[in-house]
C-alpha cells in the first residue's frame, strides 16, 4: 500500500534516487497492447465491463489485498473443537475480498454469460487483468470457468448447478449447494502413484442409488472448499469415468470429503491445494461410463487457455514493474531505461509479453468461434501450443524483470519475489511441458485438420517478413517428418507457437513489435536471453508503447 508522506530526510542521508510507489494502475487504460489485441480478436463489445474491472483491479488496495492474502496463507480445520470431522479450510479476510471481487465481476464465468459474443476472448481478457493482482484467487476461477463444457454432458447435473454457477454473488458458507446463492467448482485427479498418467489412478467407483460410493486418495485437490469437484475413479467393468462430487449429500448429510493435509507451496499461497481422502464418497456420474478423461478434457481445456492468459497477465505485471522502476532509477547520469543495453531488455520482455498476449487471444476467439471446423481444429491444438509457450517464457520473462530491480527487486517487500514464484505454476498445471508436447503430436497424429488449420492461419501472413517464411517452411518440414518425433516434440510445439506468434503480429501487430520479434524470434541465430535484440529495430517505439498510460 502507498504509504502516506513518507520521509526522504533522514538523520544520516537523504534518500534520493529511488522510485515513488506506483500507487494505483489501470490495467485496461493503461495496456495499450491489450487493447489493441482486444479489437483484433472482436473483444471491444465489452470494453466497458472490461475498463470497469481494470480499474478496480489495478487499485493499490487490490495490490495490497493480494499481499495480505499470500502472507496470511489458509489454514486446514480438519476438526472441530470437539472432535468431530468439518473438514475446513480458514482463509485470510483479504482473500475472500478478492474472492467476492472476481465473483461479483463475473471473472469465472464471463465467458456463458457471452457466449454468442467473443464470451471467451472476454473471459481471456478479465483473466489477464485479475492474474497481475493475484494468481491464487483465479484457481477456482479458471475451474468454474472450465468445468461448463463437462457439465453439460449431463444435462440433469447442468439443471442443477449452471444456475449457481452463473451467479455473481459470492457465497462463502460451508452449506448445502440448494441453499447457497452461488457456487465454485473445483478438480481433483492427481494420484501419488500416477501424476500425470491418470490411467494409473486407483481410486475406485461403485454404484449406489442414483449415485457412486467412491474411495481412494487424491494427492493434489486444488481449492478444496469449492462446493463440488469434478473426480476421475475407476468403475468396476469399464475403467476410468468422471464424477461430480459436492460437499454435501443430497439428505443434507456432509460428504465424505477428508482433508489430510495442506501443501505448502513454493507460490500460489493465498490458495489451498490439499490431499484428500474419499472413503465412500458420494458422487454422480458425469457422460458415459469409461469415458471419464474424454469428459474431463472438456474443463482441462478451458483451464489449458487460463494457464496461457494468467502466464501472459503476469509476465505484463513484471514487465511494468520494470518499466517503472528503470524509468525513476539513474546511473552512470543517465536514467535506466535511457541506457541502450537496458533499452534492449525492456524492448524485448515488451514483444514477449505482447506475443504472448496476441497467441492466447487468438486461441479465444477460435474458441468463441468453434462453429465453424477450422476454427475449431486451431483451437484444438492452439489451446495446448498457447499453454506450453507461454507458460515457458514466464518465468524466464519475471526472473528478467526482476533483475532489472537490482537488490530492491529481491525482498519481500517488493512485488516481484511474488510474481517470481507465481511464474512456474502454470507450467506445471494442467500437464507439463512434455505433457504439452505429447499431446500436440496425439492432435497431428490422429487430427489432420488441426495441421490443416494451423498451416492456414499461419499462411495469411506469408510474404510480410522473410524470416516468418522461412520460419512457415521449416514447419511445415517438421510437421511432414515423422521419424523421431516424439523426442521431436517440444521443439515442434515451440515452433508453432513462434510461427503462428510471428503470423498474428505481422498481420495485426504494430510494425516495431513485430519487426523485433521476427529479427529475434524467427532469426536464425537466436539466442533465447532477453536483451539480445539486433541492431536496427525501433527499441523507443516498443517500449512506449508498453509504458503505462
Amino acid at each position: 500500500m502507498k504509504p502516506r508522506d513518507p520521509i526522504a530526510q533522514l538523520p544520516t542521508h537523504e534518500v534520493t534516487n529511488m522510485p515513488p510507489h506506483m500507487g494505483n494502475q489501470n490495467l485496461w487504460q493503461d495496456d495499450k497492447a491489450l487493447q489493441h489485441w482486444t479489437k483484433v480478436e472482436g473483444g471491444t463489445c465489452h470494453a466497458d465491463h472490461i475498463a470497469h474491472v481494470g480499474l478496480l483491479t489495478g487499485l493499490d488496495e487490490t495490490f495490497e489485498k493480494a499481499n495480505q492474502a499470500n502472507r496470511n496463507g489458509p489454514e486446514l480445520h480438519a476438526f472441530d473443537r470437539y472432535g468431530m470431522r468439518i473438514n475446513a479450510v480458514e482463509f485470510h479476510p483479504a482473500y475472500h475480498d478478492l474472492m467476492d471481487l472476481a465473483i461479483s465481476n463475473k471473472v469465472h464465468n464471463f465467458a456463458w454469460h457471452n457466449e454468442s459474443n467473443a464470451g471467451h476472448v472476454g473471459q481471456s481478457v478479465l483473466t489477464y487483468m485479475f492474474s497481475q493482482p493475484e494468481g491464487g484467487v483465479m484457481c477456482p476461477m479458471a475451474m468454474t470457468y472450465s468445468v461448463v463444457p463437462s457439465l453439460r454432458i449431463t444435462p440433469s447435473v447442468a439443471k442443477t448447478w449452471m444456475p449457481k454457477i452463473l451467479s455473481t454473488q459470492y457465497d462463502r458458507r460451508d452449506i448445502p449447494v440448494n441453499e447457497k446463492t452461488g457456487a465454485m467448482i473445483g478438480m481433483f485427479m492427481t494420484e501419488k502413484q500416477g501424476g500425470s498418467d491418470v490411467r494409473a489412478n486407483s481410486t475406485s467407483a461403485q454404484p449406489f442409488g442414483e449415485g457412486y460410493l467412491l474411495t481412494g486418495h487424491k494427492y493434489f485437490c486444488s481449492a478444496p472448499m469449492c462446493d463440488a469437484f469434478l473426480v476421475l475413479a475407476n468403475t468396476e467393468n469399464m475403467g476410468i469415468s468422471c464424477f461430480i462430487v459436492p460437499r454435501w449429500r443430497p439428505d443434507g448429510s456432509r460428504n465424505n470429503l477428508f482433508i489430510q493435509k495442506t501443501k505448502d507451496k513454493l507460490g500460489n499461497r493465498s490458495n489451498a491445494s490439499t490431499e484428500m481422502e474419499l472413503q465412500d464418497t458420494w458422487g454422480i456420474m458425469l457422460g458415459d461410463e469409461g469415458r471419464g478423461i474424454r469428459t474431463i478434457i472438456e474443463m482441462v481445456t478451458g483451464n489449458r487457455l487460463y494457464c496461457a492468459m494468467s502466464s501472459a497477465g503476469i509476465m505484463r505485471q513484471a514487465l511494468v514493474q520494470a518499466l517503472h522502476h528503470t524509468s525513476h532509477r539513474s546511473a552512470f547520469q543517465k536514467r535506466l531505461i535511457q541506457q541502450p543495453l537496458m533499452q534492449n531488455v525492456l524492448a524485448d520482455m515488451a514483444v514477449e509479453v505482447e506475443a504472448a498476449l496476441a497467441l492466447g487471444l487468438r486461441i479465444a476467439r477460435a474458441m468463441d468461434t468453434a462453429n465453424d471446423p477450422a476454427e475449431a481444429a486451431l483451437a484444438r491444438i492452439g489451446t495446448t501450443v498457447a499453454k506450453y509457450w507461454n507458460t515457458k517464457r514466464c518465468p524466464s520473462l519475471v526472473v528478467e524483470a526482476l533483475e532489472c530491480h537490482g537488490g530492491p527487486g529481491y525482498i519481500e517487500e517488493s512485488i516481484m519475489p511474488r510474481l517470481y514464484r507465481e511464474a512456474p505454476l502454470n507450467s506445471i498445471w494442467e500437464g507439463s511441458g512434455n505433457v504439452m508436447g505429447l499431446d500436440v503430436m496425439r492432435a497431428i497424429g490422429r487430427e489432420p485438420e488441426t495441421i490443416s488449420a494451423l498451416m492456414a492461419e499461419v499462411e495469411k501472413a506469408r510474404g510480410n517478413n522473410p524470416n516468418l517464411d522461412r520460419a512457415i517452411d521449416d514447419l511445415r518440414d517438421e510437421l511432414a517428418n515423422p521419424d523421431g518425433i516424439e523426442a521431436r516434440m517440444r521443439m515442434i510445439t515451440e515452433m508453432i507457437a513462434l510461427t503462428l506468434q510471428g503470423a498474428l503480429l505481422t498481420c495485426h501487430g504494430e510494425s516495431a513489435v513485430a519487426d523485433a520479434f521476427c529479427a529475434s524470434r524467427l532469426a536464425p541465430r537466436y539466442r533465447g536471453a532477453f536483451g539480445t535484440l539486433p541492431k536496427g529495430l525501433d527499441l523507443d517505439a516498443i517500449i512506449s508503447r508498453a509504458l503505462p498510460g
